[in-house]
């Protein structure tokens, strides 16, 4: 085993939204967070199969290097805050403009506080 592979064992893997349609419901039926780098829609889905996780960076964001950052910016911050994801949610980060110059710590923050400000944090955690 390589020291990539021990790295890659060691992170938590993140269930996706994986279809249009789930996106679309937390779009039109999700409550909506607004952080200063990110936006967080947040649905309870009717059957509850645990958290996943839907990242998103238009182009307005920029090219495609600046959202391909933007996208890994996201999903690293979500797996250093999935403690405080609530369960059974789907969830979906919308990358804005001001991500691309920001450092993974920073966007961390912004998504913790997003939550806690807003009470969807998961209670005791």
């Amino acid at each position: 085993m390589g020291p990539r592979e021990s790295a890659r064992s060691s992170r938590r893997r993140l269930r996706t939204l994986q279809h249009a349609w789930q996106f679309r419901h937390c779009y039109d039926s999700g409550r909506k967070l607004v952080a200063n780098h990110t936006v967080i829609f947040l649905f309870s889905p009717p059957e509850p199969d645990g958290l996943r996780i839907g990242v998103v960076a238009s182009r307005r964001v920029g090219g495609a290097v600046k959202r391909n950052r933007a996208k890994r910016l996201l999903r690293e911050a979500s797996r250093q805050v999935m403690a405080l994801w609530p369960g059974d949610h789907w969830v979906v980060l919308v990358a804005r403009g001001t991500i691309v110059t920001r450092s993974a710590e920073e966007v961390q923050a912004d998504i913790a506080l997003a939550l806690q400000t807003n009470g969807a944090h998961r209670a005791g955690k």
